[in-house]
């Protein structure tokens, strides 16, 4: 429809339609990539909020976030927050700053579920290369491509799966998950090193904050859920008003569990 030196960026559907003299698909396409953004953007902000939830839930951060409005059965208080930070950073912050940095999270969680699929299953540690992308370019592909066949190919027919899914599981492992991981790495060759530095500066603050403070909330939090449980059994136990040595010498054992869980 138009030479690749006089596609827009910003807009390269809309104005590759407006070169051919379609504009009625011009105004179509526009119309079509604004109710995509805001989907993706209010999906981003429904999901992210249910995420700050769940950590609110671990005290990593404040529980004040993960209250639930009882009407209307959604986390307020975490949605607000979201999205006021969300509209404050994308105010002050470049488009091209917060896209190179939301492809190198996203990218790196692909490839973090991925690499996880792959040691449920295995039991294996999985790595990847780096390798520049300059002229000599294809030398690296040349490489890595078939280390990574023969690796999948290693891993697929050497290696028996330690786990087997009783319902479902994702098919083609590791092949499936083996290209996502190497997709993934190929695509953040393509991100410019400030955005790696920027993905690099917040990773780092929010480990210190996690072994710092968020590691011990968790731990504190899963122990006191660990006593609650069992003490819910006690009380069960107890209302049960079975007499019998077996049962009072499981609720003896209970309350010794709840002991040595609070020591």
């Amino acid at each position: 429809m138009t030479p690749y030196q006089s596609i827009d960026p910003d807009a390269p559907f809309s104005r590759a339609f407006e070169t051919i003299g379609w504009h009625w698909a011009e105004y179509v396409v526009a119309a079509g990539a604004l109710k995509g953004m805001t989907s993706v953007l209010l999906v981003g902000a429904v999901g992210q909020a249910r995420y700050l939830t769940h950590i609110a839930r671990t005290h990593m951060i404040p529980p004040w976030f993960a209250k639930v409005n009882p009407k209307t059965g959604t986390p307020i208080n975490a949605t607000v927050a979201m999205l006021a930070a969300t509209a404050i950073i994308a105010f002050f912050t470049k488009l091209e700053i917060l896209s190179d940095l939301l492809s190198i999270s996203t990218l790196f969680i692909f490839s973090l579920v991925a690499i996880a699929l792959l040691v449920r299953r295995y039991y294996v540690d999985a790595t990847s290369g780096y390798w520049a992308l300059n002229e000599d370019g294809w030398i690296g592909y040349c490489i890595t491509v078939p280390m990574w066949l023969l690796s999948t190919a290693g891993l697929a027919f050497f290696v028996p799966q330690a786990r087997k899914p009783k319902l479902w599981g994702v098919p083609l492992v590791p092949w499936l998950p083996s290209s996502s991981i190497a997709l993934n790495v190929f695509l953040l060759g393509s991100i410019d090193k400030d955005s790696y530095v920027r993905f690099l500066i917040w990773t780092a603050i929010l480990l210190v904050y996690y072994f710092i403070f968020g590691l011990h909330a968790s731990y504190d939090t899963a122990k006191a859920f660990e006593v609650k449980a069992k003490e819910e059994t006690v009380y069960i136990m107890a209302e049960a008003g079975e007499d019998s040595s077996a049962d009072k010498s499981a609720t003896e054992a209970a309350a010794d569990g709840i002991k040595s869980v609070s020591d």
